[in-house]
């Protein structure tokens, strides 16, 4: 993994692994990028081995590859803004949460479990070389309706999965939003030894 002008390593404050500094989510893709069924299974691996709440893994995937149905459907569901750039992508995921144990009683930590899956599936496309983009811009009643989901399976994000495009064929208004400095809140806004007292 390198460091480009487009793709600065998060600035922080301490060393972290390359897999989290040099995660990013761009919207500037190659629209005839491919991702190799391996691949794919190496991203769906990676989510199959997130943990989860008393391993009840409620996290469950629908995947559409450019040009197929499932492509097209999950596509529907997009904003219109995530619907100029995403489509470039070369395969869409539907993310969606298990609401349901087995018995008929609630899922605890259905979406907590579905985000730890997705992030798992997140670093493993870094790693694959690949770049995702993780997106609640979409019609959940919309993604739930078009594929039919039963009551207990509830769509929660949408993730682009794809390579960069060539900065001199990429859309120049994408490439300005990809450019914009990537920020976090400090740690002494976020971690405290108790409330307001700062812990770095």
């Amino acid at each position: 993994m390198t460091e480009t002008a487009a793709h600065p390593n998060a600035a922080t404050s301490v060393p972290v692994h390359e897999l989290i500094s040099t995660r990013w989510s761009p919207r500037a893709l190659d629209p005839a990028a491919e991702v190799t069924d391996a691949q794919l299974r190496a991203l769906f691996e990676a989510a199959r081995w997130a943990p989860s709440w008393g391993n009840t893994q409620p996290a469950r995937f629908l995947l559409g590859r450019r040009g197929d149905e499932t492509f097209a459907k999950i596509t529907d569901t997009l904003t219109e803004g995530n619907k100029r750039w995403a489509s470039a992508s070369a395969a869409l995921i539907l993310g969606i949460a298990v609401t349901e144990l087995e018995e008929g009683k609630p899922m605890p930590y259905a979406e907590y479990g579905l985000g730890l899956a997705a992030q798992n599936l997140v670093l493993q496309a870094v790693s694959e070389g690949l770049v995702a983009h993780q997106m609640a811009g979409f019609s959940r009643p919309g993604a739930k309706a078009v594929f039919s989901l039963p009551e207990t399976l509830d769509p929660v994000v949408v993730i682009s999965v794809g390579r960069l495009a060539d900065p001199a064929a990429a859309d120049p208004g994408l490439l300005e939003r990809d450019a914009r400095p990537r920020t976090r809140k400090a740690l002494d806004e976020l971690v405290f030894t108790e409330w307001g007292e700062p812990a770095f």
